[in-house]
């Protein structure tokens, strides 16, 4: 039996939208890796030993004071998980220009607001690092994702730009682009879907691996990210997506042709 990898000892970490899905994975296991964990969520209902804060990446009042909570009980933050975020489905036509606001202000001002509130304490950090979730849909062009791809496409430009601002200050910035996962929010989509058995084998037969991406599997390529042991890595973004980005593969039972 191997030992625990404990890159994480001595560390303090927030991670947002830490009560589920694939902010509750990470922030486990950032914490089963040494790491002391704080999640900030609309559901500050999280499992020991996590500490849970409660706050709206949307209201910039609320997310100044968890942050500033969250370093207060765990004596500093090393790692921020910008993990919170919202979904919307549809062509350019299917949203209205609320929904394109709301969608962004989540999205990407939401990362803005939490990464400016943690940066003082950042800078205080020896092993500072961010790692932002962002998405397949910033590289390819997937269908009835418009304004989902759009924020996700802003997701990344931003982790390059936070990147170069701020690896003179020590901290490396980094993201990662799930493929489709199998989260709750995935879950409640399927659940809308008028056949919602078919729905879900067309998302996990649009992966070339033919199933969808793990909340387990994202965390761990965001701990990968984070830990000191990943000290030159900055700028970077991290597709676990089942090889649909880059893969090209022929349908089942056929040849591919040069």
């Amino acid at each position: 039996m191997t030992d625990p990898v404990m890159d994480f000892d001595g560390l303090r970490a927030v991670v947002t939208g830490g009560a589920s899905g694939i902010g509750l994975a990470t922030a486990t296991l950032l914490a089963a890796r040494g790491a002391a964990v704080a999640t900030i969520d609309l559901d500050d209902g999280v499992p020991e030993p996590l500490l849970g804060l409660k706050a709206d990446v949307s209201d910039d009042a609320r997310v100044r004071d968890a942050v500033e909570q969250a370093a207060e009980r765990l004596g500093g933050i090393d790692v921020l998980v910008n993990n919170a975020g919202i979904g919307a489905q549809g062509d350019i036509t299917a949203n209205d220009d609320e929904q394109w606001h709301r969608v962004f202000d989540v999205n990407v001002v939401g990362m803005v607001r939490v990464t400016r509130a943690a940066l003082p304490y950042l800078r205080e950090s020896g092993s500072a690092a961010i790692v932002n979730t962002c998405s397949i849909a910033a590289t390819a062009g997937l269908p009835n994702r418009a304004l989902y791809s759009a924020s996700k496409g802003a997701v990344l430009s931003l982790t390059l730009a936070m990147a170069a601002d701020h690896v003179r200050d020590g901290i490396r910035v980094n993201c990662v682009n799930p493929g489709t996962a199998d989260t709750p929010w995935v879950g409640r989509l399927l659940n809308q879907a008028a056949d919602p058995a078919a729905e879900r084998a067309a998302l996990e037969a649009r992966q070339p691996m033919g199933r969808l991406v793990s909340a387990d599997e994202v965390a761990h390529a965001i701990a990968y990210l984070a830990s000191p042991l990943s000290g030159s890595t900055t700028g970077t973004a991290l597709a676990v997506d089942g090889g649909m980005q880059g893969l090209r593969l022929p349908a089942a039972g056929g040849r591919a042709q040069s």
